[in-house]
C-alpha cells in the first residue's frame, strides 16, 4: 500500500479561535451566515460542557485553561488546518462532524458518568452540524463546474486529516487498552475509522466527488472498505506544533485570553462586592 505523501501546507489564512471562524464575515447568504454562526455557538458550549465534565475529576477550569495555553493540554489535531474556502466549511461539517459524532456516540454509554451525559447533548448538536456540512456540498455539486471542483478540493485537503482524528492505528495507540478497560471507550480506534470510511464513501459517491485515496476499495467479503496507508508521519507532526496552523491557532487563543482579562476581573470584583454587601 502506498504512503500517502503530506498535503500540509505554509500558509494559513487569519488565525481564528476555529476554522469556520475565518468564514463568518464571508459566508455566501445571510442564511448561511445564521446556520454557521449557531454552529459556532454550540461549538463553544461543548468546550464548556467538557471543561465541566473534567472539572469533577479535581482540578480546576482555570488550571486547564493555563495547561491550553501553554501547550501542556493538547486539543484536537483537525483545528489546525486552515478552510481556504466555503467549500472548506462543507467538509469541516460532512467529515471532521462526522469523525466526531462517530467517536463521540459511544461515548455517551461510556462508564463516567458526567463525561456520558455532556455526550448525550453534544452529540445531539454535532448531528445537526454534520448536516449542514452535506447541504453546502450538496448545492456546490450541484452547482457550477467550479463550484464542484471547489467541493472536490475540499475533500482532497479534508479526508485524511478527518481519518487522523480517530487516532493512530490500534497497535501503535497508548491508551486505547486502559481506556477499554475503564469502559471509557466501548470501540478502538480502528473500528471507528473502519466505520466512519463505510459510512462516508458512499455520501460522496451521492455528492459525485472521489474519495482521495487511490487504494480505496470494496472488499465483498468482509462488506468493508480497503483504505490506503494514513501519513502518520503528518499527524505526529500536528501534534507537535509543526501543523499548517499551530502557531497561529494558538497566538490567537492566547491573545483572546489576554483581551478578555479585563471582563473576568470587572466580573472577580462584581463578584466579591455582591459577597461583601450579603455578609454586611
Amino acid at each position: 500500500m502506498r504512503k500517502r505523501k503530506s498535503r500540509r501546507k505554509t500558509g494559513c489564512p487569519r488565525p481564528t479561535a476555529a476554522p469556520e471562524g475565518n468564514w463568518l464575515t464571508r459566508a455566501p447568504t445571510l442564511k448561511r451566515k445564521a446556520i454557521l454562526l449557531a454552529k459556532i455557538q454550540d461549538e463553544a458550549g461543548h468546550g464548556l460542557y467538557l471543561y465541566s465534565a473534567a472539572e469533577t475529576l479535581g482540578v480546576s477550569r482555570n488550571q486547564m485553561v493555563a495547561d491550553l495555553l501553554n501547550g501542556k493540554a493538547k486539543y484536537s489535531s483537525i483545528f489546525n488546518y486552515p478552510a481556504t474556502t466555503w467549500a472548506d466549511i462543507g467538509a469541516i461539517g460532512w467529515l471532521v462532524d462526522g469523525a466526531a459524532i462517530m467517536n463521540q456516540i459511544p461515548l455517551c454509554r461510556c462508564s463516567y458518568g458526567p463525561y456520558s451525559r455532556a455526550m448525550i447533548r453534544i452529540c445531539k448538536e454535532e448531528s445537526f452540524h454534520q448536516r449542514q456540512g452535506f447541504d453546502i456540498l450538496v448545492t456546490l455539486c450541484n452547482g457550477t463546474d467550479e463550484q464542484k471542483a471547489m467541493a472536490q478540493d475540499a475533500l482532497n485537503r479534508w479526508w485524511w486529516p478527518s481519518l487522523m482524528m480517530f487516532g493512530p492505528g490500534d497497535k501503535d495507540s497508548k491508551h486505547s487498552a486502559q481506556s477499554m478497560a475503564w469502559k471509557i471507550k466501548r470501540f478502538s480506534n480502528d473500528e471507528l475509522r473502519q466505520k466512519f470510511i463505510d459510512v462516508t464513501v458512499p455520501q460522496a459517491e451521492f455528492l459525485g466527488l472521489k474519495v482521495p485515496d487511490d487504494d480505496l476499495e470494496f472488499d465483498e467479503s468482509t462488506g468493508h472498505y480497503r483504505h490506503g496507508e494514513i501519513d502518520w508521519q503528518e499527524f505526529v507532526d500536528v501534534l507537535a506544533g509543526n501543523g499548517p496552523c499551530n502557531r497561529q491557532r494558538m497566538a490567537k487563543r492566547r491573545k483572546a485570553h489576554d483581551d478578555g482579562a479585563w471582563v473576568r476581573e470587572a466580573a472577580r470584583a462584581y463578584a466579591e462586592k455582591h459577597a461583601a454587601k450579603d455578609a454586611a
